[in-house]
């Protein structure tokens, strides 16, 4: 088994719906364990057309059996069922899971890049992250998820909207 960590985010529907449906469906899929879920987060949306609605935002620490693309299939079926479309890049979306971390590799291929490759620049991946794994050391930069959050503008000014859910 390893750890993965998977970035979750919704800003169309029922985004809490969205985000517990997703979790929940994730979890039952074969050689995925939840381990740990941060809080939930709404922020602007990163990019994109400026009228794009908040996004829900969370973390989940899991444990697979799963090889990296494996994962990778396993989350953009999630996404699929729950509606996801991808007109263009960062257009709203019903259900968005990221593969921020898969243990400590370093993968480079071409649909699937982890540690994910902005993660150290948005504060809504750091703030759950560092909830849930503030020792989590970056295996490219060499830093602690805490040292990351600290250099990330707006990541001390994000509290959990939903603490359990």
């Amino acid at each position: 088994m390893n750890t993965a960590y998977l970035g979750l985010g919704s800003n169309l529907g029922n985004r809490m719906a969205f985000l517990r449906s997703g979790r929940d469906t994730l979890v039952d899929q074969s050689g995925i364990v939840l381990i740990r879920a941060a809080g939930v987060y709404e922020t602007e949306a990163v990019g994109g057309p400026p009228e794009n609605p908040l996004f829900l935002n969370t973390v989940l620490q899991i444990e697979t059996s799963l090889e990296p693309q494996q994962l990778l299939a396993t989350c953009m079926a999630v996404e699929d069922e729950f509606g996801r479309s991808r007109p263009v890049r960062w257009s709203p979306r019903t259900l968005d899971i990221d593969i921020l971390f898969y243990a400590d590799q370093v993968i480079s291929e071409e649909n699937l890049i982890t540690p994910h490759p902005r993660l150290q620049e948005r504060a809504f991946v750091l703030a759950p992250l560092r909830e849930i794994a503030p020792d989590l050391r970056h295996p490219v930069l060499g830093q602690t998820i805490t040292a990351l959050a600290a250099g990330c503008a707006g990541v001390e000014e994000l509290v959990p909207m939903r603490t359990s859910w």
